[in-house]
């Protein structure tokens, strides 16, 4: 072999690339080289390099792989028995004051052991995985105390381990108040601040720091104290802002640098104005808006005419959004929304990775991780048109092939 076919690892030749560097970044008949599990040249195919091992991609299209950027997807038990006493005309209040709603996930989540929580997830994860989902935002947030918490997130990194998939954790203690402290919110949240996140952050289990900001969650004050806390630890903010009410907190976020801002449904021109200034990316969230049947669409036009970068996530969830399919967010957005299909594209690759604060993902470039996904189709646009399908052929986590429906190398 020589010199210059041993300074790559792998090359993909034969593909319709899709690099997503500028709009979707089309090269017709391209290849990819990898080495030590970055990308380290993309370009047309007949001037691609020699390398130690080549994969024919059979003119197969090849994207970054897909990111989903916001999920609550690590928990135990089932909901299903609530969604269906809604649907026979129980009202949420109803429900909550017979013990459920969160805080039946939250009882059966401090009940699993974190195997027990890891076999639970697993298939959940999975189904991501096989849609070419590389990289994968996993928050905490049924726990609600510090043991709780601090298994969830060990399961969180658990799942990078196990899987093929790269885990970002994100703590989010403030999404409803326990019932040991019920009536004492500024309690719960003094609790996050000065024993929970600081604890957690030193075992090295947050990535970023969230917070449920809205009349039902915590107060445009309380969130700012776990921001300050956050930005004490040197930990990157985001926010569940403005889903069901316009309570300021996308303003909020994007005062303290955040990463993202999610749902967005009641966002003001003022919230967008910050979000753009701070370069903070909106995070778009069908699933909920279907299953919860919401009629307040997040504002696209407001959110395109300020600059403020798209994203979209499945927000997987047992109560309102119990979806494991990030191609099914992107044919919602576009349906219900009118999103477009690379908007939708964009939105869970490099927009994705901005939402997590992750530039080494997202695009075929060189020096990203070498994340792609090989997919059985005529244009980028069909990943986000058929309802149901899955044309993933192959995915690739840090330059290792592997089929998709398994996890297993390829």
């Amino acid at each position: 072999m020589s010199e210059r076919a041993a300074q790559f690892d792998l090359l993909f030749a034969n593909a319709r690339l899709a690099t997503m560097a500028d709009g979707y970044g089309i090269v017709e008949d391209g290849a990819v080289a990898v080495r030590d599990g970055r990308i380290a040249w993309v370009g047309s195919r007949k001037e691609a390099p020699a390398a130690a091992r080549e994969h024919d991609c059979g003119g197969l299209w090849l994207t970054p792989g897909l990111i989903d950027c916001h999920t609550h997807i690590v928990h135990a038990g089932n909901r299903s028995d609530e969604w269906e006493a809604r649907l026979n005309g129980a009202s949420y209040e109803d429900i909550a004051r017979q013990g459920g709603g969160i805080m039946s996930t939250v009882r059966a989540t401090r009940a699993a052991s974190e195997d027990e929580l890891l076999r639970q997830s697993r298939p959940r994860i999975q189904a991501l995985l096989a849609e070419g989902v590389t990289t994968l935002e996993i928050k905490s947030g049924y726990g609600l105390d510090l043991e709780s918490e601090a298994k969830m997130l060990r399961v969180a990194r658990r799942v990078g381990e196990v899987l093929p998939v790269n885990v970002a954790t994100t703590f989010l203690g403030a999404h409803a108040l326990p019932p040991e402290f019920a009536g004492r919110p500024d309690d719960y949240i003094g609790a996050i601040c000065e024993r929970m996140l600081p604890a957690l952050a030193q075992e090295g289990l947050v990535d970023a720091v969230d917070a449920f900001c809205e009349r039902i969650g915590f107060s445009h004050a309380q969130t700012a104290r776990v921001f300050e806390t956050a930005r004490r630890l040197q930990l990157p903010v985001k926010l569940h802002a403005e889903q069901l009410s316009d309570q300021g907190g996308a303003a909020l976020v994007a005062e303290y640098g955040g990463l993202s801002a999610d749902h967005l449904e009641h966002l003001s021109p003022q919230g967008a104005a910050a979000m753009a200034r701070a370069g903070t990316v909106a995070v778009l969230l069908p699933g909920a808006y279907y299953f919860l049947r919401e009629t307040v669409m997040p504002p696209l036009p407001l959110l395109r005419e300020a600059g403020v970068p798209l994203a979209l996530a499945t927000d997987c969830n047992p109560g309102t959004s119990p979806m494991t399919s990030l191609l099914l967010a992107m044919n919602m957005a576009c349906t219900l929304w009118r999103m477009t299909p690379l908007e939708a594209l964009r939105g869970c690759t490099v927009n994705a990775a901005r939402a997590l604060g992750r530039s080494k993902l997202g695009t075929l470039q060189v020096g990203k991780r070498a994340d792609l996904a090989l997919w059985d189709i005529a244009r980028p646009a069909d990943l986000a048109y058929a309802i149901g399908a899955n044309p993933c052929r192959l995915v690739v986590n840090a330059g290792v092939p592997r089929a998709p429906n398994l996890g297993l190398p390829g």
